[in-house]
């Protein structure tokens, strides 16, 4: 258990971060999942929509730092080439 004033606070950061941290992933996955229902729908314009959005919340969570970089980078890629695979199949 902390003992002294400055771990205290350090615990109390580290819960507020937490909780931030916690609503940001929630929001990357949400966006995620719209690609993929758009994807199992065989909307292309949907999907690509959905794909931009998608992207841009992934690097937003990577650039605070609740994901790594090279993580949301693999995640867009295979987004991306999810949506090509859909459109050439179209």
């Amino acid at each position: 258990m902390a003992n002294n004033p400055g771990a205290k606070k350090a615990i109390r950061k580290i819960e507020r971060r937490t909780e931030v941290n916690k609503a940001r992933r929630s929001r990357v996955r949400t966006f995620l999942r719209k690609f993929e229902d758009a994807l199992a729908a065989g909307d292309a314009g949907l999907a690509k929509t959905a794909f931009v959005e998608a992207q841009s919340e992934l690097m937003r969570a990577v650039s605070k730092g609740v994901v790594h970089k090279n993580t949301g980078a693999r995640k867009v890629s295979r987004l991306a080439a999810q949506l090509k695979k859909l459109a050439t199949a179209a």
